[in-house]
């Protein structure tokens, strides 16, 4: 009533032992031991779906096409988690699917050690062995059965009239301050990623750099004669280009700031309302060492005072993050590193961005 049939591209190492691994560079058994027994075919390295095929193939032949199975399908040991969803997915869409009512796994359920293997079991089903096998257990480790359904294939919604709204249109004021903010962060991409290199993974000015090209390849694309538009289409680039949290964040911070500004709202406070819905999705505030600390200050200061005001609170803010020895936002936070002396390069970027637009302003 049991099937099963193992296969590995290694053999696995026993404590104690000098490891030997019988496989070649492009080599697989098939039929292994749980314990590592060497296998009954050598077969050579392709692809899941026709490692899988050769194994439905085999198995077929020890099952009967009129009844219903449940499928375990086990890691041997050390197949990453993300190898294993493909293989589930594989085996799915094979010759055995048809008579796959269950599935259990994947995962690691009976591992041989460390071995780069899975394992497919298959189990004639009856009412009794359904009804057990969909029974919760005590037991963390073991993986619940579950039905094998279709997926639910859910259109996704359109947004009502918003190709109407931002039709392509021109306004020369508009595409001097898009342009001259995109080309700023463009330029500082090594300053930038030199930056983050001290506490992050390096790539905060090629992340801003990539988000700003996408935003000047569309330049004639943007509906500029209409502000509110021109935020929110801002706002679907960096999400779909930008990567990462900061595109993400970015993205909510200049579609409510559309939203807002579409409302009747200033500019400044549509752009503090951008800021409110990006701090409260990401978490960040002033001192936790992030572009806030420079963007907080500046759009109070544009509210308030003016964009030469803005500009100046912008740097302070920017500066004042070097003198803060530990991130509470960002990857920096979990990396602990003591960063005292460095900018953060978030806040860089935006005192950038106002003194490029106080420049610009000064030479119209």
């Amino acid at each position: 009533d049991i099937v099963s049939l193992g296969m590995s591209l290694s053999s696995c190492s026993i404590p104690g032992q000098p490891h030997e691994d019988r496989f070649g560079e492009n080599d697989g058994e098939l039929g292994l031991g749980i314990h590592g027994e060497p296998g009954v075919e050598r077969i050579a390295v392709q692809t899941a779906d026709k490692l899988v095929a050769i194994m439905a193939e085999r198995l077929s032949a020890r099952l009967d096409p009129a009844v219903s199975y449940a499928l375990l399908i086990n890691n041997l040991g050390s197949v990453p988690p993300l190898e294993m969803s493909v293989i589930a997915n594989a085996v799915l869409a094979s010759s055995l699917a048809k008579i796959i009512k269950l599935t259990i796994g994947p995962g690691p359920l009976m591992t041989a050690l460390n071995m780069n293997g899975f394992s497919l079991s298959l189990i004639r089903l009856d009412a009794v062995r359904e009804t057990a096998l969909l029974a919760p257990v005590g037991p963390h480790a073991w993986t619940p059965a579950k039905p094998v359904v279709a997926p639910d294939v859910v259109p996704m919604a359109k947004a009502a009239g918003k190709s109407a709204a931002r039709k392509p249109s021109q306004d020369a004021r508009t595409r001097r301050l898009v342009a001259t903010i995109c080309e700023r962060l463009i330029a500082l991409e090594t300053t930038l990623n030199g930056l983050d290199a001290k506490a992050g993974d390096g790539d905060t000015g090629s992340t801003v750099a990539t988000g700003a090209r996408s935003v000047l390849e569309r330049l004639d694309t943007l509906p500029l004669a209409e502000p509110s538009a021109t935020l929110g289409a801002i706002g679907d680039i960096l999400s779909a280009s930008m990567g990462g949290s900061s595109g993400v964040l970015l993205s909510i911070f200049f579609t409510a700031a559309a939203q807002a500004l579409g409302g009747g709202a200033s500019l400044a406070k549509a752009l503090l309302a951008g800021l409110e819905r990006m701090t409260f999705y990401g978490g960040a505030g002033m001192g936790d060492r992030t572009m806030v600390d420079a963007l907080e200050p500046a759009l109070k200061a544009l509210d308030a005072k003016g964009l030469d005001e803005a500009a100046i609170a912008a740097r302070h803010g920017a500066e004042a993050t070097s003198a803060m020895d530990r991130a509470k936002a960002g990857r920096s936070a979990y990396v602990g590193s003591k960063l005292q002396g460095a900018v953060d390069p978030g806040a860089y970027a935006v005192a950038e961005v106002f003194a490029a637009t106080v420049a610009l302003h000064e030479a119209a």
